[in-house]
C-alpha cells in the first residue's frame, strides 16, 4: 500500500452521490423495460425481478470500474478503484466487491462501519475482495 486512504466523508458522499446514479440506471434500465412488458401483459415473477436489479447494477458498477476504475460520482469526488497494492482490477475482483457490497450495506452498514475499525480504514467489501479506495488526483 503506497497512499493512504481518502477520508471515510469524502468515500460516503461519493456513495451518497451514486444512489443518485443508480436511481437514474434503475429507472432507465429495469422500470422502462418493465412498463413495456406490463403494456403487452407480460410480467416477471419476483425473483426475476430482483434478479433484473442484481444483473443491471453489476453490469453497470463492474464496468465502470473494469473501464478506468471510476464510476461518474468516483470520477467527480476524485477517487478509483484498484487492486490492493494500486494495479489495475481484475475482473473477478470488480465481481467479488459488488457482490460483497450488498450484504456489506445491507446488514445496517456494517460493512461501511468497519471502515472506523480497520486498521487501513477500508470498507469490509474492499478487505473481502481485495480492492481498495485511492485518490485519483495524484495521476
Amino acid at each position: 500500500m503506497t497512499e493512504p486512504t481518502p477520508g471515510i466523508a469524502r468515500r460516503l458522499a461519493s456513495m451518497l452521490y451514486e444512489s443518485l446514479v443508480v436511481f437514474a440506471v434503475l429507472l432507465i434500465g429495469f422500470l422502462m423495460p418493465q412498463i413495456l412488458l406490463f403494456a403487452y401483459g407480460l410480467g416477471l415473477s419476483n425473483k426475476m425481478l430482483w434478479l433484473h436489479v442484481l444483473a443491471l447494477l453489476m453490469l453497470y458498477f463492474v464496468w465502470f470500474w473494469m473501464h478506468g476504475g471510476q464510476t461518474l460520482p468516483m470520477k467527480t469526488w476524485k477517487l478509483r478503484l484498484a487492486g490492493a497494492n494500486g494495479e489495475a482490477l481484475r475482473p473477478l475482483q470488480a465481481i467479488l466487491r459488488y457482490l460483497a457490497a450488498w450484504p456489506s450495506i445491507l446488514f445496517c452498514g456494517i460493512g461501511l462501519l468497519w471502515a472506523i475499525f480497520d486498521k487501513d480504514h477500508q470498507f469490509l467489501h474492499d478487505r473481502v475482495a481485495g480492492t481498495r479506495i485511492v485518490s485519483a488526483d495524484k495521476q
